[in-house]
């Protein structure tokens, strides 16, 4: 990837009030998307409020390109259910990656992102800087399913050699 600027780390930590999809609970697990890269997490078994903290790296050249996040439910005999999904945009963060915020304190807020009608945000989401790095607090709401959040936090990768922020 000759244009890669750099990597982007998802933490996702965990789901929150997840749909039920078995008899009484499920099986669930997230796959993320852009562009073309695809990651999975690992799936929790029997769990409405999964804790992942599985950590996925994508490779970034198009910080324009929006990330898709997947739930779904893992059924051993037949095909997964759709847990619901959302999307999100990382260009605030990027923005922020940009300052170069050397010396700055930690848990300084650099940016605030609202939650409206065209992203998932289940609740502003802060950009800070913890341990001299920027990183990015998400809770997103599920779209197209009954209930359920999934957290996530973005951290972000220079890659020697790379083209950069």
């Amino acid at each position: 990837m000759e244009n890669m600027m750099g990597l982007l780390r998802i933490h996702v930590q965990r789901g929150v009030n997840l749909a039920i999809r078995d008899v009484t609970s499920s099986d669930p697990y997230i796959i993320i998307k852009m562009g073309k890269q695809k990651l999975k997490t690992r799936v929790v078994k029997k769990n409405l409020n999964p804790e992942w903290n599985d950590d996925l790296t994508l490779s970034i050249s198009d910080p324009n390109l929006p990330v898709h996040l997947h739930v779904y439910d893992r059924d051993r005999f037949s095909f997964d259910d759709k847990m619901g999904d959302a999307v999100f945009e990382i260009g605030p963060f990027i923005e922020a990656v940009k300052m170069r915020v050397h010396g700055v304190p930690n848990d300084t807020i650099i940016t605030r992102v609202q939650p409206s009608r065209e992203n998932c945000l289940a609740e502003e989401s802060q950009i800070v800087v913890r341990d001299g790095k920027v990183v990015q607090h998400m809770v997103l709401r599920l779209r197209n399913v009954e209930s359920g959040e999934v957290e996530l936090q973005l951290h972000w990768i220079d890659i020697p050699g790379s083209k950069g922020l």
